[in-house]
């Protein structure tokens, strides 16, 4: 659940902090005030593209932050997965954005990655705005939406997929073109000869380095471990000598005071650890081989090592490793016939398991959709409309379909007249009807899938998903945000009057000239500001004494 956003120089707006609670928020004001900005900042947050222009003007940067109620278990993971420590129920997302689109991210105040923000997105919160719904709702996110209904698990698909499609690159790399592939064993040959000449050891680089650095400072590491070795037991004031006469004079004070016995021992201990530490100098210094052949060795050993790595690999593990499958290539390729006959064998089998999981997978979906058109044909037609909606299945098994979330393609389909054929909804026409279907499938999904899962409360925000309706659909989309509200946060920019009216808490967004300078502002309404607010919604920019009358008739009626 969102706590607070904090927006800093972003396009028109400043300085502008807004708390937020649970329950439905409404935000609304004047066309042009400023209420997009904010849903976009926020997007910012989950992972959206930056834009240099969206800096507010003779700004550096431009700052966007938030605080998010953090209870989910799959959070923590993600953080820690990527070595970011979890705050006390609470998780703390900052975007700074530069000149260029380049900036900065922080998640609980420690650098992060868009990516790391891109991971947390899901689970934390999703922006619909009804000409990104119309544009986002391709193939892969309308099959996305039915499997968060239907709780579909496609790991074992996507594994299953892996290995098919593994065995079929190597099979496709077998039998390349001949030309091709004689060019590829020259290559191949190379570079085993290359990596099995230089007789790599995991780890020897490291080996060498400090190696090098002890040969190219041994004059200094001598003479820094001799003259500690003097100071530590050979040197006329040498520690261990010294502590030896301090022991024996307090042996005299121990005669006369037992106190003192344990501090005779205290005494020997460190004389002994002294004289340890010294002998170990001395043989370490002796053992130095300053030898400028040996120098000149290892560089030549080093500079060959580090050749390797920028051809083959980031470290010398890697480069290991890519010989090893170069001369697995190699012997496919001498052995060509019989690898060709194994293989096809584990394709068949391959292909055979993919089968079985995707076919799982798809009745399981099926069965999701039967029950989900029925839902959402509820849903709309509670929302003042007369529809028919059904969620189309193609489950061809065709090898060309097949992909990592299965070979089934997903189309929703809706009549929003009496006597009319089905068509696909982001074919629809009137931007009206698409916002209701669309809110009608994400409050299904979102309620269903999150009472499925047993997850935590999300925010889920609506970008003016009341375009083009009013009267008596603009009231039932109100009272389809409000219930929706009652088990996920939601945040809705609106311009009307009879969805504001619903609000357990709003928001006005206004826009200000001062000395000069555009400035946009949230404030968090009392009743008695809700209610004008929604009086200058019915009648413009003059509230009357009829308009204000109107408002409390339909919070009367709300309530």
């Amino acid at each position: 659940m969102l706590l607070e956003l904090r927006v800093e120089n972003y396009a028109v707006i400043d300085h502008v902090v807004v708390e937020f609670a649970p329950g439905l928020n409404l935000l609304t004001g004047e066309t042009g005030a400023g209420k997009s900005i904010l849903i976009d900042a926020l997007a910012l947050l989950l992972g959206e593209k930056a834009s240099g222009e969206t800096i507010r003007h003779g700004a550096e940067k431009a700052v966007v932050a938030a605080v998010f109620e953090a209870d989910d278990a799959r959070a923590a993971e993600v953080l820690e997965r990527n070595g970011i420590d979890m705050e006390d129920g609470e998780m703390i997302l900052r975007r700074e954005v530069a000149a260029g689109g380049r900036g900065r991210v922080f998640v609980n105040n420690q650098p992060a990655t868009v990516a790391v923000l891109k991971q947390l997105a899901p689970l934390v919160a999703s922006v619909h705005a009804q000409n990104q719904s119309i544009l986002g709702f391709d193939a892969a996110a309308r099959l996305k939406l039915l499997d968060s209904f239907a709780g579909c698990d496609t790991q074992a698909v996507g594994d299953a997929f892996a290995s098919w499609h593994g065995i079929q690159s190597r099979i496709a790399e077998l039998e390349r073109g001949e030309q091709d592939k004689l060019r590829l064993i020259d290559l191949w040959s190379f570079q085993k000869k290359e990596i099995e000449g230089a007789r790599l050891q995991a780890g020897e680089d490291e080996r060498f380095e400090a190696e090098k650095r002890v040969l190219a400072n041994a004059e200094k590491i001598y003479t820094a471990a001799m003259t500690a070795y003097d100071q530590l037991y050979e040197g006329d004031a040498a520690a261990a000598s010294s502590l030896r006469a301090a022991s024996r004079q307090v042996e005299e004070l121990a005669r006369y005071d037992a106190h003192f016995q344990e501090a005779i021992a205290t005494l020997e201990s460190a004389r002994i650890a002294a004289e340890d530490v010294g002998m170990t100098l001395r043989d370490y210094a002796s053992g130095i081989n300053a030898s400028p052949e040996r120098l000149a060795e290892i560089e030549d050993r080093l500079a060959l090592l580090d050749r390797l790595k920028r051809k083959y690999g980031e470290s010398l593990e890697a480069v290991i490793a890519y010989g090893e499958d170069v001369s697995r290539k190699l012997s496919d390729i001498e052995n060509k016939d019989e690898v060709l006959r194994k293989l096809r064998s584990e394709l068949a089998t391959a292909a055979s398991a993919y089968l079985t999981a995707a076919r799982s997978l798809s009745r399981q979906r099926a069965e999701a959709a039967r029950r989900l058109e029925k839902l959402v044909e509820q849903e709309v037609n509670e929302l003042a409309m007369k529809a028919r909606f059904r969620v189309e299945m193609d489950t061809a098994a065709d090898e060309p379909r097949w992909t990592s979330s299965g070979f089934d393609q997903v189309r929703y389909m809706i009549a929003t007249n009496p006597g009319e054929p089905l068509h696909p909804v982001e074919q629809i026409a009137s931007g009206g009807e698409m916002s209701r279907v669309m809110l009608a499938l994400k409050a299904t999904i979102e309620t269903r899938s999150r009472r499925k899962k047993n997850e935590v409360q999300r925010t889920l925000v609506f970008d003016e998903i009341d375009t083009g309706i009013g009267g008596r659909a603009a009231e039932a989309v109100g009272k389809k945000l409000k219930a929706l509200a009652a088990t996920s946060q939601v945040l809705c920019i609106t311009h009307l009057p009879q969805i504001a009216c619903f609000a357990d808490h709003h928001y006005v967004i206004e826009k200000k000239e001062t000395a000069g300078r555009t400035r946009t502002s949230v404030r968090h309404l009392d009743e008695r500001e809700h209610r004008d607010e929604l009086a200058r919604m019915l009648s413009g920019a003059k509230v009357t004494e009829t308009s204000i009358k109107h408002a409390e008739q339909m919070l009367k009626a709300k309530a």
